[in-house]
């Protein structure tokens, strides 16, 4: 009688759905509540705010930094509307 000892292997999806199903228990929370994990809002005084934004004015038109500074003002409120 042949061994077939070591030839068999699990079909291809097997591996893709027991790691799905795997990260779907990590989907919640450490702390148990299932509430979402808020990041903090830094807050700034209205001096350091005028600066940034007299910085920001004197920045050339089309700089990359403007730009990523509205993204972050997104995330800024995402994380208010969060909290």
């Amino acid at each position: 009688m042949p061994s077939i000892v070591g030839c068999w292997k699990p079909p291809p999806a097997v591996p893709l759905i027991v790691m799905l199903w795997l990260t779907g228990c990590a989907a919640g929370g450490s702390d148990g509540s299932g509430a979402e994990a808020c990041p903090p809002v830094v807050t700034y005084t209205t001096a350091e705010q005028v600066r940034a934004a007299r910085k920001v004015e004197a920045l050339p038109e089309g700089a990359m930094l403007v730009r990523m500074l509205s993204d972050y003002a997104v995330l800024r409120d995402q994380a208010r509307a969060c909290g």
